[in-house]
């Protein structure tokens, strides 16, 4: 069993081996990830050295107090927390030694092709087709609120094999090669003035079968891994005390003593308190994580995460009065990533509105939570048995 006196020893190798500051970046991330550095829990020549996951923080702070570089993790979250772990859990063992490493290096960047126009938050509707050509697919369809579409090179891909089937069990899971010809990305202007959305139009793509993750027709089950991991990556991201957007507000109402008022005070107590609470728990959820897979709680985190968000960056846009009904820059620009904090007051509210729709929307969760965490009656499906072909649309 590796323990963390035997991990501080091996980051030491790693940085007498490739001293940080004489090292090209992406040099020294590729050493790292093979020499098991990369995330401990992962599988010996995967990145990891099959260790328990909670001795991630001792690589981590060893290599960052030696002034090691960093994989960005914000660019490439969708590789890392999302296509990461699927791979892991349903690819070949050609497709984890091809995609892992590049993946988490950050010299490839996913996206994700789920959600469509007519099935967003009722993703199990999707209509994008997979027919079987031989021993490729051809995919033709459209998927919308892509993030990193415009700069991915690969994605992780859902679509419907078989509409005879109810929905969702004729859905498969694949790798799709983002540079293919039948490829088309768009972006999609969002309230901020920035693109960080595509949509993405595929016609006649092939995607190899070796590329498939998972049996057909249990692209569903696949799926749901990602989506699990992808709440636990949005709401239970590891924060400092005052991290995240209660951070900005709390700064100004130290600085800014005018425009405290009694009631913004009240408002800004009872938030920093449930910020704190939830970052608590997400440390609680990333313990349990240790244990096995993310279960059902990544959504009650995802929820809080878009609640709060929203209330606290509309606290701060109102204790600002009229300086927060200004706005930097519409400039169209298509970012890397979000920056929530990186910007000012009228961006954080305006960029929070999508946080109860994207990774799940708020209602969806919802329901997840009442029927999966607190046990009560499923909803009604009606159409939970009926051939996806033979329903309305």
């Amino acid at each position: 069993m590796t323990d963390a006196a035997e991990l501080r020893t091996r980051a030491q190798k790693l940085l007498a081996a490739h001293p940080p500051a004489e090292t090209d970046r992406g040099d020294f991330l590729r050493a790292r990830f093979d020499a098991g550095l990369a995330w401990v829990h992962y599988p010996q020549g995967l990145g990891g050295l099959g260790a328990p996951r909670a001795l991630q923080a001792v690589v981590d702070s060893e290599l960052t107090a030696a002034g090691a570089p960093d994989n960005d993790p914000r660019r490439i979250g969708i590789g890392l927390g999302m296509a990461a772990p699927t791979i892991l859990t349903y690819g070949s063992e050609e497709a984890k030694q091809r995609f892992l490493r590049p993946l988490w290096t950050g010299e490839e960047v996913w996206c994700q092709l789920f959600s469509e126009p007519g099935a967003g938050s009722d993703l199990a509707a999707l209509g994008t087709r997979a027919v079987r050509d031989g021993d490729e697919w051809v995919v033709n369809g459209q998927k919308v609120w892509t993030s990193s579409a415009h700069v991915a090179r690969w994605a992780i891909l859902i679509a419907r094999t078989d509409p005879d089937l109810p929905k969702h069990q004729g859905i498969t899971y694949f790798i799709c090669d983002m540079t293919d010809p039948g490829v088309e990305v768009r972006p999609l202007r969002q309230l901020t003035g920035e693109a960080e959305f595509n949509e993405v139009f595929l016609t006649d793509v092939r995607i190899p079968d070796a590329h498939r993750l998972g049996e057909v027709g249990q692209g569903w089950k696949v799926a749901q891994t990602t989506l699990m991991n992808e709440r636990v990556s949005i709401g239970g991201m590891r924060l400092p005390r005052e991290g995240g957007m209660i951070g900005p507000v709390a700064q100004t109402w130290r600085e800014r003593p005018e425009l405290r008022t009694h009631d913004l005070h009240q408002r800004l107590l009872t938030l920093w308190v449930e910020a704190e609470v939830s970052r608590l728990a997400g440390e609680r959820l990333r313990q349990q994580l240790v244990a096995g897979q993310p279960g059902p709680e990544g959504s009650g985190m995802k929820l809080a995460f878009a609640r709060l968000n929203q209330e606290i960056s509309g606290l701060e846009v109102e204790l600002l009065g009229e300086e927060g009904l200004l706005y930097d820059d519409w400039t169209m620009r298509r970012p890397e990533l979000v920056d929530f904090t990186g910007r000012e007051a009228g961006y954080r509210y305006l960029r929070s509105k999508g946080n109860s729709i994207e990774g799940g929307t708020s209602e969806v969760l919802l329901n997840i939570v009442a029927e999966r965490v607190l046990g009560l009656p499923a909803e009604p499906r009606s159409d939970k048995d009926i051939a996806w072909k033979d329903l309305a649309r």
